[in-house]
């Protein structure tokens, strides 16, 4: 029987010769991942049933990242249960502060990561993972406690759709720019619990980097995983990256895969995206709303806070000021390192910005950025919904690196094709 690759890697998962949509199955997890938010409540789960243990501490990936370095006493708390209990069962890949991260940077840049698995985290961009041909989703606190205790889950396997992303991209249009055209075709439910699988020509002359941008924001059309396929680009990723456990198993669609949709992209044809307030799925071409003013831009997140991004952003920044409060954010401290060591830093800090040490904190409206009411920010972020960077009175508008920092030279919404 024809599977996607979906289909089979969750198949495998679940020891079965196939699987088809709808059909429950209960599957072994390869990869946790934990951080500081959802993570903390697991372990308070599996403490009110005495449960003292996990099922593969080689197998569990922890950093502190949504509140970190921590910016208040409940925050503080949360680090110490989390550092408390990362210890006590000895977890093999704890990175602490000063080599904590964004989680969806972090771990594939540390070599966690491996086409045909499995891999889970209590945070629903999880399925960023997915660039790297495996089933990746986001889960919540009580099934992530199941998940370290058991080394198992249960899901539905979920129907797949596919998205050809036909054509090149064009000057100073970039991934952010199609998932956002992606996600303003279908809607935030246009892939409500379903496999978003990316192919076609656009994708081969993507990094992995920009590919995890895709991926990431699978979750903002309601899917239960987005995916794409192994090629050249992913293996001289990993050999790059994995540390150890080389091995890996790469699985492909079969060419009489069962698709409950296709959708056709022609990139060539996309504009520099900008998703308006207050959903992703509000995106119209810069050409519809350059102009609008903005108070502050923010350049990070594990949508786009990598290295290539500060590299689109400095390169528009070069020689010039920001007009507005800028943020910039490192996703990793590989990064941050590496932003530093090639010159990035100085060309932010001559432009005006503010360079922070990595955080998840302005993205979810909990430090490091947060916007008074009736401010206006354009950030690279993957949320816009109300109040997600602060005030519910502000405005988030979302874009790539560029789009961001043109934004913030002008001061307004800018297309970011002029600068480059």
């Amino acid at each position: 029987m024809a599977m996607t690759i979906t289909e089979k890697i969750l198949a495998k998962a679940a020891g079965k010769d196939k699987v088809v949509p709808d059909q429950l199955i209960n599957a072994n997890i390869d990869i946790i991942m934990c951080h500081d938010v959802t993570t903390p409540p697991a372990i308070s789960m599996l403490a009110e049933k005495a449960i003292d243990k996990v099922f593969d501490r080689e197998k569990i990936v922890v950093t502190p990242d949504h509140f970190q370095p921590a910016k208040d006493i409940k925050s503080a708390e949360l680090h110490k249960r989390l550092d408390d209990w990362a210890k006590r069962h000895n977890i093999k890949h704890y990175y602490k502060l000063g080599r904590a991260g964004v989680c969806h940077a972090l771990l594939p840049e540390q070599g966690h990561i491996r086409p045909g698995e499995v891999i889970i985290g209590g945070d629903s961009h999880t399925c960023t993972y997915g660039a790297f041909a495996a089933f990746s989703t986001g889960v919540g606190s009580t099934d992530l406690a199941a998940a370290l205790a058991t080394g198992e889950l249960w899901f539905k396997v979920p129907a797949s759709i596919k998205f050809v992303l036909a054509g090149s991209l064009s000057h100073g249009v970039y991934s952010k720019d199609v998932i956002l055209a992606v996600i303003a075709r279908i809607g935030v439910d246009g892939a409500l619990y379903r496999a978003m699988e990316f192919v076609g020509p656009a994708l081969a002359e993507m990094s992995m980097e920009a590919r995890m941008t895709i991926t990431n924001m699978a979750i903002e059309a309601g899917a239960k995983n987005g995916i794409i396929g192994f090629d050249n680009v992913t293996k001289q990723y990993l050999d790059e990256h994995l540390k150890d456990k080389t091995d890996y198993t790469v699985y492909e669609s079969d060419d009489d895969a069962e698709y409950i949709s296709v959708e056709q992209f022609d990139c060539a044809e996309i504009e520099p995206m900008v998703a308006l307030p207050h959903l992703p799925s509000g995106g119209v071409p810069i050409t519809e709303c350059a102009g609008k003013a903005m108070d502050q831009a923010y350049i990070g997140s594990c949508t786009n806070g990598r290295i290539e991004d500060l590299r689109i952003a400095a390169k528009i920044f070069k020689g010039k000021q920001a007009a507005i409060r800028t943020l910039i954010v490192p996703a990793t401290p590989v990064i941050w390192k590496q932003a530093k060591d090639e010159g990035l830093f100085d060309i932010f800090y001559d432009a005006g910005c503010v360079i922070s040490a990595p955080t998840c904190g302005a993205c979810l409206g909990g430090f490091m950025g947060i916007l008074a009411a009736g401010e206006k920010c354009i950030s690279t972020t993957n949320r816009n919904f109300v109040g997600r960077m602060g005030s519910p009175k502000s405005e988030v508008y979302l874009a790539s690196p560029a789009t961001a920092a043109a934004s913030a030279i002008e001061g307004k919404l800018t297309d970011p094709r002029g600068y480059i």
